[in-house]
């Protein structure tokens, strides 16, 4: 069964025409756009930190293996789909850095609607191979997480050859690509005493490393040429177990000579690393891959109406550092006719420096986020807005316009209103949310309601996200104004997402917005200016 296949689908953000991109809105690569190259996830892999005598990246780069080890090529089930969560009683998952690997992850509460556990596990290796010194890793997004266990077919050390050759072919790779996977693999980490009593014998012993190197490097090939190996996994003093040694040698050696090449040993690695974490069910389509950051990311404006006036917060972040660079942000009414031709615009009110994850480091990339803060007649509204780039430098200013089509603003029939939401902390250290929202129509024929999505987290697998659902009551302290009616609640609960649902005579609305964390910053930040 598949979680989360039919849910929310909160439209968060979206995404603007770069040098190369997609037509906005498209909450899904945005999201992965955001977490990769701006996210904290990759911060506990920078430098290969260490854990429990092995490192975190170690832990992060097996449990992707192990998770995608249950795809059958044959009828294309399995593969990355996040099972492990419930196979973790498994003698092959064994180990506590299974259940850490997964307790980092909840902690970060990136988990969304339409953005994974399998996903994030798949963001980790990413991280994980990058933070050690490895090569960076084409990402893709999209993977659908499954609420079972999947079948029993991670390798262990005491099978023969021919079964390890079979494993991967049905996983999707040769012998020469399993040769060079596992390599790859154990260029990380190493087998702890504790889990594998049969592999390490000697009890004083908490883990034996792979290699000597603790860095993404070719120390696991080299030194198993050069019979200084100290990979238990091929001279352990259990012939049964050298798993490593029979998996090397199959080809004559002739797979691990190929890769004493530092630049073959990387480029091997992200190509067979890439396929791994995209290895997903047939019926599973993943996002194309994000090679750099977009160009220009916008988001998705939030609301406040007051005075007879919206008020519509929002950035533009743009790639590359320019001081003289000014950004306007233009929009046109809902009947196109109030603006002027050109649209009605607003120069951005404040722009800040973007800090890249590590992933965006390595690749070089800067950019600068330029926050708006426009006031647009409530009478007239608005249909669609747009941004005008000018670098200063003597060329023509860019129009960035989603392709000609503008961003479209779906309605402004129904929004969390951020000028009068609000959040609380409490002396017991808890938030008190006020959640306000308006729609566009009289208290007698409409009401309103609030989806909250809140991700899976606690000391034990499986993290399963809760939905809850909320009605929301009419607002007494914000009285009817300008066409629209004020409804609210308080929560208390942590949601990161919230999918609003209003219903007046007419018709039937949605309003997909940003989660309640980012509504509540942008709030602040645009009171503060």
């Amino acid at each position: 069964m598949r979680l989360l296949e039919q849910t929310l689908t909160c439209g968060l953000f979206g995404l603007t025409q770069g040098l190369s991109t997609i037509q906005w809105p498209n909450t899904l690569l945005t999201y992965a756009d955001q977490q990769l190259y701006e996210g904290s996830l990759g911060v506990l892999t920078e430098n290969c930190p260490a854990r429990d005598n092995t490192t975190i990246p170690a832990q992060w780069l097996r449990i992707a293996y192990h998770d995608m080890s249950t795809h059958n090529v044959d009828d294309g089930t399995g593969g990355l789909d996040a099972s492990t969560q419930f196979e973790l009683d498994r003698p092959q998952n064994i180990g506590e850095g299974m259940l850490d690997s997964l307790n980092d992850f909840a902690a970060f509460r990136i988990q969304a609607p339409f953005f994974g556990t399998a996903d994030i596990i798949a963001l980790g290796a990413v991280f994980a191979v990058a933070g050690c010194g490895g090569p960076t890793i084409p990402y893709r997004a999209g993977r659908v997480d499954v609420t079972e266990a999947g079948p029993a077919t991670v390798p262990e050390p005491q099978q023969d050859l021919a079964t390890h050759i079979e494993s991967f072919r049905r996983q999707g790779f040769t012998q020469p690509e399993m040769i060079a996977l596992v390599a790859c693999g154990h260029t990380l980490g190493g087998v702890r005493q504790a889990d594998f009593p049969e592999v390490v014998t000697d009890n004083s012993t908490v883990l034996r490393t792979f290699d000597t190197t603790p860095a993404f490097d070719t120390a696991i090939v080299s030194e198993y040429l050069q019979n200084t190996t100290q990979n238990v996994l091929v001279i352990g003093p259990n012939i049964t177990t050298r798993s490593d040694f029979r998996i090397f040698s199959s080809d004559g050696n002739d797979t691990m000579q190929s890769l004493l090449s530092p630049d073959n040993f990387n480029n091997t690695c992200s190509s067979l690393f890439e396929r791994m974490l995209n290895t997903v069910p047939n019926d599973v389509k993943l996002t194309d891959p994000l090679l750099e950051p977009f160009q220009y990311l916008v988001s998705d404006p939030v609301f406040s109406f007051r005075n007879a006036s919206l008020t519509m917060s929002l950035s533009l972040r743009v790639l590359n550092n320019n001081p003289s660079r000014t950004v306007k942000l233009l929009w046109t009414d809902r009947q196109g006719s109030f603006c002027p031709p050109s649209g009605c615009s607003s120069p951005s009110i404040s722009t800040e420096q973007v800090f890249f994850s590590l992933i965006g480091q390595m690749q070089g990339a800067t950019a600068q986020r330029y926050l708006f803060n426009a006031t647009i007649n409530g009478a007239t509204s608005i249909s669609k807005f747009w941004f005008e780039v000018d670098e200063n430098d003597g060329s023509e200013p860019i129009v960035v316009d989603n392709r000609g089509t503008g961003f479209g603003i779906e309605q402004d029939s129904v929004f969390v209103d951020i000028g009068r939401s609000a959040t609380i902390f409490l002396p017991t250290f808890d938030e008190l949310r006020t959640i306000v929202v308006a729609v566009r129509g009289d208290a007698t024929s409409s009401n309103a309601s609030l989806s909250l999505f809140t991700p899976g987290s606690g000391p034990n697998a499986p993290f399963t996200p809760t939905l809850d659902s909320v009605d929301l009551q009419l607002d007494t302290s914000n009285p009817p104004e300008g066409g629209y009616t004020f409804y609210t609640s308080n929560i208390t609960i942590a949601p990161t997402f919230l999918d609003v649902t209003a219903t007046t005579t007419s018709e039937r609305l949605l309003r997909r917005i940003l989660t309640w964390f980012e509504v509540i910053s942008l709030s602040y930040s645009y009171r503060l200016k």
